[in-house]
């Protein structure tokens, strides 16, 4: 890259003079220069994508019906802005219903968002001052700390370990970081653990956030993705809507991933402060979208289906990686397993290869056997596998986990 006098002009939360000279790649761009790399020395194979982290298929075909509906009315052409009373409406009849949430006031205490990735990078600009902390779990989805640090904020990682249920020890925040936090970000079920959070856990967060004086911000956008029971909401817990809001997106519950749609509800200054600073960060969805969206909230049936189907590819894989010798063990939401990444494997002639870190696994299986996974050395080494995998019909599921099973077989691996 030439160095012109454009090279000195760059905010340095990009990296200022230095942006675009590093060399540090992105694990999933090594993921996918691996892949491609697998492909050409195998033409012609498959590859068993299990990294992916979005749905496999497209929204349900009411749902499209309902978009070229409301796409067709001339009411909704113009600007959103902060949107009308129909998502925020069923919003709130959807976490009464769903959820077990009372009380939220969709007039003040509900907002669209442009799919819970703007909202998370919306809200640092609401809180967030030079200097003042932000608590994150970790391994974990960055975009909160990442515009934290843009206003000059610091993110304090709170390690999710499975000794720990892959919940944040609050206890173990050293006082001088609580000193100076602002807020706490949590996400359950959880990308990538696919752990859940209990009752038990968000009461304590709530106690926690009233006595250090902090603001919540729920991420719930795998919430009801559930096998089994209800979703928990942390809005359901008595008092939090007096400490934060929640995120709840179409994206993954509904098969909306690219109609970027979702909504933040909760405390109503909160709210408020999130809706003034998006405001000025956008015009809003297209109404047509936010119809769509308030029709899925309406038919939660639909997310049902949808979570039946990741339960029952869950059961295939997990039997499928305890075959192998992995620890897998279903969770109780999300699309995602999460399990320990192995030290060594022994391969069916004696040959032994061994692992320094969860990413060295990953690269491996996608060179060796063509399996693509996701690597998190963050707190651990762990490889996330994803049931988001293309599969056109029931047989075709137990086909890809029976291809998985065959590649793996002959292996012995070390833990």
């Amino acid at each position: 890259m030439s160095d012109t006098y454009l090279q000195n002009l760059f905010a340095e939360r990009i990296g200022g003079r230095e942006y675009g000279r590093g060399t540090a790649i992105y694990k999933f761009e090594k993921i996918k220069r691996a892949k491609r790399a697998a492909l050409a020395a195998n033409p012609g194979a498959e590859i068993i994508d299990m990294g992916v982290g979005e749905p496999d298929e497209m929204a349900f075909p009411e749902v499209v019906e309902e978009l070229y509906r409301e796409a067709r009315k001339p009411t909704n052409r113009g600007y959103a802005d902060n949107g009308d009373d129909v998502l925020k409406l069923a919003a709130a009849r959807y976490l009464e219903r769903v959820c077990g949430v009372t009380g939220i006031d969709p007039a003040k205490e509900v907002l669209h968002s442009i799919g819970s990735k703007a909202a998370l990078s919306i809200l640092p600009a609401a809180f967030v001052n030079p200097g003042d902390v932000v608590l994150m779990t970790t391994p974990g989805y960055p975009v909160f700390g990442t515009h934290a640090k843009y206003y000059g904020g610091i993110v304090h990682n709170l390690p999710l370990t499975e000794e720990n249920q892959f919940l944040p020890d609050l206890d173990r925040i050293p006082a001088d970081v609580l000193a100076k936090a602002k807020v706490l970000v949590i996400n359950y079920p959880n990308n990538p653990t696919g752990a859940a959070a209990t009752p038990e856990f968000f009461e304590r967060v709530v106690h926690f956030a009233k006595r250090h004086e902090l603001v919540v911000v729920s991420d719930a956008a795998y919430a009801a993705l559930v096998f089994e029971g209800r979703p928990l909401s942390f809005l359901a817990t008595p008092g939090a809507k007096d400490v934060g809001v929640e995120l709840h997106s179409c994206s993954k519950s509904f098969n909306m991933t690219g109609w970027r749609i979702g909504f933040v509800a909760g405390n109503e200054l909160l709210v408020k402060a999130y809706g003034d600073v998006k405001d000025n960060t956008d015009s809003g969805q297209f109404l047509a979208i936010q119809h769509a969206a308030a029709y899925c909230f309406d038919h939660p049936e639909i997310t049902g289906k949808i979570a039946a189907k990741y339960s029952r590819r869950m059961d295939a894989l997990v039997a499928t990686l305890r075959a192998a010798g992995f620890h897998a063990q279903k969770p109780k939401g999300s699309f995602f397993l999460y399990v320990k990444a192995p030290r060594a494997v022994v391969k069916a002639d004696g040959s032994r290869v061994e692992f320094a870190t969860a990413e060295a696994v990953s690269q491996w299986l996608i060179t060796d056997r063509l399996i693509s996974t996701v690597p998190w050395d963050d707190a651990g080494a762990y490889l996330r596998f994803s049931v988001t995998f293309v599969a056109k019909d029931e047989a075709d599921e137990a086909r890809v986990v029976g291809e998985v099973a065959r590649r793996l077989s002959g292996l012995r691996f070390e833990f």
